[in-house]
C-alpha cells in the first residue's frame, strides 16, 4: 500500500505542476522574443501574426536584480494586445510563483523571472499591437522585459491543476497513514532471552 501511495503523489506532482510547466514553456514553437523594457522605459510591439499560429501562447521574462519577487497580490506588470482596434488579451502579472528563475548571466546578480499573459485562442491574420506597462508594485528593481510568442502552444487542461492538487493530497495522507499503522520497527526475536533448557520451563 505504501508504494502505491507513493505512486499516487508522484502522479499528483506530475499533473498539477510538471504538466502545465512543460505545456507552458515547451508546447509549439519560438515566433519570437523582443525586448518590450529596458532604460527604465516601454515600449510597444507590434507583431504580425497569420492565423496557423494559433493558439498563440504569450509569456513575460523579467530579469530583475532580486533573488524572488514579492508582490505581495500585487500587479508588477499588466499587458494588453489588441488588433484592428479591438482587444483580444489583457492580463496582469505578478511572478509569485517562480520560484526558480534563471540566472541572467555567471557575472550579473541579475535573475529571469517568468509569467504567462494567457493564450490568444483564434488568430485573425494582421498585425498585433502587445502593450507591456507598470503595475502597482513600484518596489521591483526592474533591469529588463522580453516578450516570448510560441505558436501552436498546447491549452492546458484547467482540470490539471485541481486534479494534481487531489492527488497530492491523497497521497501523502495515504503514505504517513501507512506509516503509521505500522508503528515502530518489528520486535526483534532476538531481543527476548531463550528459554531455559532444563527445569520447569524447558521443552
Amino acid at each position: 500500500m505504501r508504494f502505491l501511495f507513493v505512486l499516487i503523489l508522484l502522479a499528483g506532482i506530475g499533473t498539477g505542476f510538471i504538466y502545465p510547466w512543460a505545456m507552458s514553456n515547451f508546447s509549439g514553437h519560438v515566433i519570437g522574443t523582443w525586448r518590450v523594457y529596458e532604460q527604465g522605459r516601454f515600449k510597444p510591439l507590434t507583431v504580425p501574426l497569420s492565423s496557423r499560429d494559433a493558439p498563440v501562447r504569450v509569456l513575460v521574462d523579467l530579469t530583475a536584480r532580486a533573488e524572488r519577487i514579492v508582490s505581495q497580490q500585487r500587479t508588477v506588470l499588466t499587458l494588453t494586445s489588441a488588433t484592428n482596434g479591438r482587444t483580444v488579451l489583457a492580463s496582469t502579472l505578478q511572478f509569485n510563483h517562480s520560484d526558480n528563475p534563471r540566472q541572467a548571466s555567471p557575472q550579473l546578480p541579475d535573475k529571469i523571472f517568468r509569467d504567462e499573459a494567457g493564450v490568444i485562442a483564434s488568430v485573425s491574420p494582421g498585425p498585433y499591437l502587445f502593450t507591456v506597462g507598470p503595475g502597482d508594485a513600484d518596489d521591483i528593481p526592474m533591469r529588463a522585459v522580453d516578450l516570448i510568442l510560441r505558436s501552436g502552444a498546447g491549452e492546458i487542461d484547467g482540470r490539471a491543476r485541481p486534479v494534481g492538487y487531489a492527488l497530492m493530497a491523497v497521497g501523502l495522507i495515504g503514505f504517513l497513514f501507512s506509516l503509521r499503522r505500522r508503528g515502530g520497527r518489528p520486535e526483534n526475536p532476538n531481543s527476548q532471552p531463550p528459554p531455559p533448557r532444563w527445569g520447569r520451563g524447558s521443552k
